[in-house]
């Protein structure tokens, strides 16, 4: 047989590209016919885990499983026989409908319901049909009671918003329901259901359009919400139903915490008479996490206080009674131990000596004050000045006007430096021409009112009218909206002093070449209150560990009816917030470890929509964060990011910022609400956020804009004036960098004469209307003005009254 030839490919044989297999193909068959083999490229990275459709399925599943067993056993935690029963606040959402009412429907609502009162007037509903047990709390209703409906929605399960269709489709919230709604909506609203009553007193053929108007209205508030009607026992049963099966929602800044609603107080003062201190026993259902007995608890409007012991008394509300004389004792749950006691201590106390420095010896010392009292001090004392005013003022060879600020003055205040003297020369026409017109308009009254014997209706009310006007706060705030508009029409814009030197009156302020990638030391220049607060490594990393590990603890288990042992109480304190409370019961919050202890917080903070008036940086705001509540002056600044964040003059409507003060540290997520106080001494809630983080390295940079002018151009150089006024200051100022109006880049080449004209070298031509700016910066920080919201005994309110009395002496001697 002959020998055939057979072809064979040579190394320049075409191969063709592969057909493209994603389409037509599943993958189980691309899988099947890659046979296990995996590409290079895959083997490279991270190897990521291929799931076949069963796999994917039960993995789908088992987490549904699992989510499925969380809510089973958060609903497990409330309402049973051995868990504390659902803690419901009843909050009317108009001023006119009577919670009591609803209350009486909620108790009739079962023929086999046991009703019991607390001592501190906690109803409890006992419902052997669900097998579950309620509480009910009605907090007081009406303008001024806004903080404790606050206080009692941080920790309850579940709120029942009270709505009636007897005042109309368009009144199914009252201002005190609007007002309110706006607050528990910014602080979170724990499980709402909401109750329409009154219904059944309306036309029977206008009830399906009232109820649908109703719940078009609550839609657009809660939309998840559906409305029901509580006028009878079986619609009364239905809402039990709703509250006691419902998906319960989570506020984390309360979960996260052990907390008590008191339900029965009781003070034992201390048996040394000489002793003002005494025992607080608060008994109530412990809820949250587990409690540890070495830690701190916190008392709104009392404080922070210690730990002797936790008891657990027999539970009076059971469903099941028969079983009580087993459990008649009272069982000692934990002790606390004096030495793992948490340290009351809230501030870190400096070392006077830490630094090098040389202290005077005791002869040293009497030699100056002889040689002191040999000199005479001359010293120039503006009129009207008192002897403790006059002492601060130093001798008459430092002091060249007493009207014009040193810069160490200035360096006392931050951020009151002359762009606000600038503010008032600027509104100075038109204050004055506002005051003259109520003055015109008094006189013209007055001369009224003599002419004329018989005065009309009008009148009448228009004087009244006057009479109850505030006309300073009016110029307060209209002087405030002028400022306010002319920092945003100019921003951080400022005039260059013509008797004060540049160099001098900026020279704790710095240029930088770019805002974003300069640098700028955190730890540079620190005030001395920064020695007072402390400080995490990791702020993140701490807040992780720490709530974890309180979710792992094994202390006082949440659920159990408990007594807690507060010590250490002061009896005049207790005394004055007993004589304050409008209701008895008291809310214990158990603090988790270092949220005594002071630190820098930053907080994120919304403007409310109705709130219209600028809101100035260091003005002073009552700040709800988490359970605590406190008075401070913060200063605001943009909500960017970066290291380095541009400080803001002005808290404007509509706007986010984030503000900055000291205040004991808390873990995030918190709410935050801002109020601020009126004339009539009520709470305006002026804005909303949440907390940030506790870092007192966040850089807040003022800005200070210097504007000159073009005088003469040429190409791409010219003569710039009235930035400066002294050929020094050209000098000192001359390695800043230079920007303009229209978006041009320079710098300083040299100075003409000595009256402040200079050279400029530009990236471009100027044009004849472009401006020139100089931007320099300088770090500010938060005055330490925190003040917890505590109620004020007698000896607290002459501290409170001495220390305004020198703040304002001082105020007075820096104007």
């Amino acid at each position: 047989m002959a020998d055939h030839a057979f072809h064979r490919p040579g190394p320049l044989k075409q191969t063709n590209k592969a057909h493209k297999t994603g389409r037509h193909r599943s993958k189980g068959a691309i899988d099947n016919a890659q046979k296990g083999k995996i590409g290079l490229r895959p083997i490279s990275h991270k190897h990521k885990q291929q799931q076949r459709k069963e796999q994917r399925r039960n993995q789908m599943n088992q987490l549904r499983k699992n989510k499925r067993e969380e809510v089973l056993e958060q609903k497990r935690k409330l309402g049973g026989q051995n868990t504390a029963p659902f803690l419901v606040c009843l909050l009317p959402m108009h001023e006119q409908i009577d919670p009591m009412s609803a209350l009486a429907i909620l108790q009739s609502c079962d023929s086999e319901l046991v009703v019991e009162n607390s001592p501190s007037g906690i109803s409890y509903i006992n419902l052997p049909r669900f097998k579950q047990r309620f509480a009910f709390v009605t907090p007081p209703v009406g303008r001024g009671n806004e903080l404790i409906a606050l206080d009692y929605l941080k920790v309850c399960d579940t709120t029942l918003l009270l709505t009636s269709a007897a005042f109309g489709d368009d009144e199914i919230f009252d201002r005190w329901g609007q007002r309110i709604f706006n607050m528990i909506s910014a602080q979170g609203i724990p499980t709402p259901v909401v109750a329409l009553m009154d219904l059944e007193s309306i036309n029977p053929k206008r009830r399906s359009a009232a109820k649908q108007a109703a719940q078009k209205i609550i839609s657009k508030l809660l939309p998840e919400e559906k409305i029901m009607q509580l006028d009878t026992a079986s619609e009364g049963l239905n809402v039990m139903r709703r509250i006691g099966g419902q998906k319960k929602r989570i506020l984390h800044n309360v979960a996260n915490r052990p907390h008590l609603f008191g339900d029965v107080v009781e003070f034992k003062p201390s048996s040394n008479p000489s002793d003002d201190l005494g025992t607080l026993e608060v008994t109530g259902f412990l809820r949250g996490q587990s409690l540890n007995v070495n830690g701190l608890v916190h008392i709104p409007g009392l404080g922070d206080f210690q730990l002797s012991q936790v008891v657990a008394p027999p539970d009076p509300y059971r469903l099941d009674k028969s079983r009580d004389g087993e459990n008649a004792e009272v069982r000692l749950l934990d002790r606390s131990d004096p030495s793992k006691r948490t340290s009351l201590q809230s501030e870190n106390i400096p070392d006077p000596m830490d630094a090098e420095q040389t202290w005077p010896t005791e002869e040293e010392i009497a030699a100056s004050q002889a040689e002191t009292k040999k000199m005479k001090l001359v010293k120039r004392v503006p009129k009207g000045y008192s002897e403790y005013q006059a002492a601060w003022i130093p001798d008459v060879e430092e002091v060249e006007d007493p009207d014009v600020k040193d810069d160490d003055d200035m360096s006392e205040d931050d951020d009151e430096d002359d762009e606000e003297e600038d503010d008032e020369d600027f509104m100075s026409c038109d204050n004055k021409s506002f005051e003259d017109e109520y003055e015109r308009r008094d006189s013209d009254t007055e001369e009224f009112q003599d002419s004329v014997s018989v005065a009309s209706e009008a009148a009448i009310n228009d004087e009244k009218y006057d009479q109850q006007m505030d006309f300073q706060e009016e110029r307060e705030t209209l002087k405030k909206l002028q400022q306010a508009r002319t920092d945003q029409l100019w921003p951080d814009e400022i005039d260059t002093p013509l008797d004060v030197p540049a160099r001098e009156r900026f020279q704790k302020y710095r240029g930088l070449e770019s805002f974003r990638t300069s640098p700028w030391d955190a730890k540079e220049n620190l005030p001395a209150d920064y020695a007072r607060i402390y400080q995490f490594q990791n702020f993140d990393r701490t807040k992780r560990r720490i709530l974890n590990e309180g979710k792992e603890f094994e202390g006082v288990l949440p659920g159990l009816y408990v007594t807690l042992y507060v010590i250490n109480v002061p009896e005049s304190r207790w005394n004055a917030f007993k004589s304050a409370q409008l209701t008895d019961n008291i809310i214990v919050y158990g603090m988790l470890p270092h949220e005594h202890q002071m630190c820098v917080m930053n907080v994120v903070l919304q403007r409310m929509p109705d709130s219209e008036v600028p809101l100035k940086s260091k003005e002073q705001l009552i700040i709800q964060c988490g359970y605590r509540r406190f008075v401070v002056n913060p200063i605001y600044s943009q909500h960017t990011n970066g290291d380095k964040h541009k400080f803001e003059r002005y808290f404007r409507p509509y706007e986010t910022v984030c503000a900055t003060f000291y205040a004991p540290i808390q873990f995030p997520p918190a709410a935050v609400l801002a109020f601020k106080v009126n004339p009539d001494s009520t709470l305006a809630l002026v804005a909303r956020g949440r907390l940030l983080s506790c870092n007192p390295d966040r850089i807040v940079l003022k800005r200070v804009v210097l504007s000159g002018h073009p005088m003469r151009i040429n190409r791409k150089s010219a003569s710039i004036r009235y930035m400066f006024f002294y050929k020094e200051d050209v000098e000192y100022f001359k390695p800043v960098k230079l920007r303009t109006k229209c978006g041009r880049l320079g710098h300083i080449k040299e100075s003409l004469g000595t009256h402040g004209h200079m050279k400029c070298y530009f990236d471009g031509q100027l044009r004849s209307y472009d401006t020139a700016f100089m931007y320099l910066y300088k770090r500010v920080f938060p005055k330490w003005t925190y003040e917890e919201c505590l109620v004020r005994t007698a000896e607290h309110e002459r501290q409170h009254a001495s220390a305004n009395k020198s703040s304002s002496q001082q105020v007075a001697m820096e104007e």
